[in-house]
């Protein structure tokens, strides 16, 4: 009977943004334009990294991995939200809508914590600069990337493994622009308020502990600053506070939507924009073309690519 139940249910239809045509138009410009821009910014990241020696170090060694999983958060679902814009039948298969949650947690929080490892990467770099070197080696950075990648898997797994058991016979609509796991998990033909809670509690405190192990690292790193010099302090102040808005803009809603339970669908939906795609928009800005090192090495990649149109 489960089986026949799970086979009714092939496909779920995903509302999107908006119901309003000019709003679709205007959304699919403004999030095709921003797509693009999130994956070429990355990709040059990336490329830079890869390239420059100057950047062959452990903070651009992070720096490149959180570019490509911004570039991958932003993929899972953004590409199939900017198809639905346009198209007037919002529909996603079950593979499909199965295979978007589990990108986004595996993603989603293997991010988190890669964040708190640049957090610490940076209190190191900062706090204990004699020992740096010696610390933060290049073994350490692959463990701290590996790590990264287990507890996104793990965090995923642990969420999905129970999903794909689910039943799913009844009401199809989910009132997104991509599949989440606690709308979805509501849909489902069978009692699922164990299961809703535990994925919530899970995700929730996912992110509510990596929030707070970044504002604990973000504060000792300003007070070490602040008691050297004024001048490193104001210089630092000036630098954490842009990744501070990043972490905000990142952890913000997804403690918002996973935590506090009295929460709308219609700001769920804002909110989950902003952590899929304004925030690997805000990164490769932020973390990167405002450093000076990137800039340099943005330059030479321009002074390279002129002498070759020059020479062709």
């Amino acid at each position: 009977m489960e089986k026949q139940n799970h086979s009714m249910m092939s496909e779920f239809i995903l509302l999107g943004l908006t119901e309003s045509r000019e709003l679709q138009i205007f959304f699919f410009l403004i999030f095709t334009i921003i797509y693009i821009a999130i994956v070429l910014g990355n990709l040059i990241i990336i490329f830079m990294v890869k390239m420059d020696p100057l950047l062959h170090s452990p903070m651009y060694f992070l720096l490149a991995n959180l570019s490509f999983y911004d570039m991958s958060l932003a993929s899972f679902a953004t590409p199939k939200m900017i198809y639905d814009l346009i198209n007037d039948y919002k529909i996603i298969s079950y593979q499909g809508c199965m295979t978007q949650m589990f990108f986004l947690h595996l993603l989603g929080g293997s991010e988190m914590m890669l964040l708190v490892a640049m957090a610490i990467d940076r209190y190191i770099a900062i706090c204990k600069p004699l020992h740096y070197r010696n610390i933060v080696s290049n073994h350490v950075c692959i463990g701290l990337v590996l790590g990264s990648w287990s507890t996104g898997f793990v965090h995923t797994i642990s969420q999905m493994v129970y999903t794909v058991t689910l039943p799913f016979c009844g009401p199809n609509v989910v009132d997104s622009f991509f599949c989440d796991l606690p709308q979805v998990i509501k849909l489902a033909c069978t009692d699922t308020d164990i299961l809703e809670f535990l994925v919530i509690a899970e995700s929730g405190l996912l992110s509510l502990l990596c929030f707070i192990l970044l504002f604990i690292s973000y504060c000792i790193i300003l007070i070490t600053v602040q008691h050297r010099s004024s001048r490193g302090s104001s210089k630092a102040l000036s630098t954490l506070s842009a990744h501070i808005t990043v972490v905000m803009v990142f952890f913000g809603p997804c403690i918002f939507i996973y935590v506090w339970p009295f929460s709308s669908i219609s700001i769920d939906k804002i909110l989950s924009v902003f952590y899929t795609v304004f925030t690997p928009l805000l990164n490769p800005i932020i973390y990167t073309f405002r450093n000076k090192d990137m800039k340099k090495a943005l330059q030479n990649l321009k002074s390279m690519l002129v002498q070759d149109q020059s020479f062709n």
